[in-house]
């Protein structure tokens, strides 16, 4: 894949160096000292910090790159998030078009989905079901779970800001051929992406973490 052109700063904060790997970029967390930096045409703001979270158990880190429908990709984010039943990570990953993907890493299942236009009226979250029906793209999609859930913390970079916001409602929904998509209920109106259930083969992905034992 064509490499993300690196752009070096500097943390507002500490004066840690600040690396990112993608252009659109709009949020990053100082290695450092931590802190949240959003981007604000060219300058750095920091609006807050960064408490300290879980590590993660999975193989996927930063830098991990991998290939889904024909195209390869490369992590540079994280989103943890924790609902009743524990947490998940959804990494951003860019495309070797530019473009952006998520990859959901949940109790080691695995999805890829990216954000597209509703065509249409979004659904009252509040009034979802499991079973409830959507129609989208020309797929039936079937609700299997509904969730309330809040941000743990973050790294890497992201395409929007995410400090300070809260619990938000998040839908997942399945086709019966296998197509996945999730309704993220953290932005008003809601926001849909598509894609697919993947296994962690499906993926053939390369700079991942060593765990000892291994």
């Amino acid at each position: 894949m064509t490499v993300p052109q690196a752009h070096t700063t500097s943390c507002p904060n500490c004066g840690a160096p600040v690396r990112f790997l993608w252009a659109q970029a709009v949020q990053t967390t100082c290695a450092y000292c931590k802190s949240v930096l959003v981007r604000r045409d060219l300058q750095l703001e920091r609006v807050g910090q960064q408490a300290d979270f879980p590590a993660t158990g999975s193989p996927i880190q930063i830098g991990t790159s991998g290939k889904w429908r024909g195209q390869s990709f490369v992590v540079v984010g994280r989103i943890t998030y924790a609902w009743a039943r524990g947490r998940w990570n959804e990494w951003h990953c860019v495309r070797g078009d530019g473009s952006s993907a998520w990859l959901s890493d949940a109790q080691l299942e695995y999805a890829v989905t990216v954000h597209v236009a509703s065509r249409g009226t979004m659904p009252e979250l509040r009034n979802v079901q499991v079973g409830d029906r959507f129609f989208w793209y020309d797929i039936s999609y079937a609700v299997t779970n509904v969730v309330e859930a809040h941000y743990v913390g973050t790294e890497g970079e992201l395409p929007f800001t995410s400090y300070d916001k809260r619990v938000s409602t998040f839908v997942d929904l399945a086709s019966d051929d296998g197509a996945f998509a999730t309704v993220d209920g953290t932005e008003q109106p809601p926001l849909l992406y598509v894609g697919e259930y993947v296994s962690f083969d499906d993926l053939a992905m390369t700079q991942l973490r060593v765990f000892d034992g291994w």
